[in-house]
């Protein structure tokens, strides 16, 4: 079985400079756990949305919130974003890809064509449905 088989085809990008702010507006408005970061070069890096949360003050929007906090809002996807990002071809076997998580240390593998364009995203979710479908 290959990657293209279980990919996930729904991906968000988000630009180089997109702010804070809206990566947070997109994290609160899709169900996802990963936006790629996308540029003319294709494929630039990836955020999670536990690098918002490391990122952000945990007092934006409470009562004790100061301009410096949110100042933080302005910082723009390429300052948190994680580089070069471990990426994978719809070709990958399922095997290999779910190799490259555990030895990577990594939570989602972009789906990149030779071109660099993106074509998908696989995360350890897609390959533990595809392995409970396979066992039904």
């Amino acid at each position: 079985m290959n990657v293209e088989s279980i990919m996930t085809r729904k991906v968000v990008t988000v630009e180089l400079d997109d702010t804070l702010e809206t990566i947070r507006e997109v994290f609160d408005n899709v169900k996802l756990h990963h936006l790629l970061v996308v540029g003319n070069q294709g494929l630039l890096g990836v955020i999670s949305d536990r690098d918002l949360l490391k990122a952000l003050s945990p007092f934006v929007g409470a009562l004790d919130e100061h301009p410096r906090d949110l100042a933080i809002l302005n910082k723009k996807a390429h300052q948190i974003m994680s580089r070069e990002p471990v990426a994978v071809d719809k070709e990958t076997s399922v095997e290999e890809a779910a190799n490259l998580l555990l030895s990577e240390n990594v939570s989602c593998l972009p789906v990149t064509s030779p071109e660099g364009d993106v074509e998908g995203i696989l995360t350890w979710k897609d390959i533990f449905k595809a392995y409970l479908t396979s066992k039904t």
